[in-house]
């Protein structure tokens, strides 16, 4: 599958606070190893994102990073070693993810763009092509990855109507029915516009303006929002200790 036209988008200004001190930026802890003409060496955790964007036929990206993180593009350079060419936007700070998925909007408006996080290891590698085949399909706004959840609290839940559209979210829910969470997302022009439109309208940061809302928002504006719900896959959040670990042990076996 070839989608010359989409860029990939990477949120990578966030602090880390949940893991504590670290050596060296959360997006390049190793986690698993990849093959190299030398040999097997440490895979980190955003080439995977990375590799999905490839296998998907996405080959350009921008990674929003926060000043100081400068380890990540020395790291990947021009992303040859990913095989997905890299630009990268540096922000002095950022409230929440979508301030800084919006300090790309000068470089990414009227585009087609896929979201994903680099602290998230998810299978199947196809998860990108079947949410842009909806997107082909249906002619969406914005279309949202499902995964089976195993921390409903600490994510968004997210319910579909029998027609595949996104009737609701519920943002970390201390309780729930649903059993699946976004992931990773596709989206057009109307969402970034309105994703854009949100993070101009929120009122000085007193409380971090989530990015599940705004998707839910554009739900109640009547934009039209598809989910797929990626029965066969499963995902591994390495934001915690917890996580980290099982993240790490996981890999070990790859």
């Amino acid at each position: 599958m070839s989608d010359d036209d989409v860029i990939g988008l990477i949120p990578a200004a966030g602090k880390a606070e949940r893991l504590g001190p670290l050596p060296c930026s959360k997006e390049l802890l190793p986690v698993g190893f990849r093959d190299t003409p030398r040999g097997p060496a440490p895979k980190v955790a955003c080439h995977y994102l990375l590799d999905r964007f490839r296998t998907a036929g996405i080959g350009r990206a921008f990674l929003v990073l926060r000043e100081g993180k400068w380890d990540i593009p020395r790291y990947f350079g021009t992303g040859e070693m990913a095989g997905v060419a890299l630009a990268y936007l540096a922000v002095p700070d950022s409230g929440s993810v979508p301030e800084t998925l919006d300090r790309a909007y000068p470089f990414v408006a009227g585009r087609r763009i896929a979201l994903g996080f680099p602290d998230a290891l998810f299978e199947p590698a196809d998860a990108y092509a079947r949410l842009l085949a909806r997107q082909d399909e249906t002619g969406a706004d914005l279309v949202l990855g499902l995964f089976p959840a195993d921390r409903p609290w600490s994510t968004d839940m997210v319910e579909l109507g029998p027609d595949g559209r996104v009737v609701r979210l519920e943002i970390r829910p201390a309780a729930t029915t649903l059993r699946f969470n976004w992931l990773i997302a596709v989206w057009g022009p109307r969402f970034t516009e309105h994703l854009h439109a949100a993070v101009q309208a929120a009122p000085a940061a007193e409380r971090e303006l989530q990015i599940g809302a705004v998707v839910q928002a554009a739900v109640d504006a009547g934009l039209h929002v598809e989910g797929v719900e990626i029965l066969d896959g499963s995902y591994r959040d390495i934001g915690t200790p917890e996580t980290l670990a099982e993240a790490m042990r996981e890999g070990s076996l790859r």
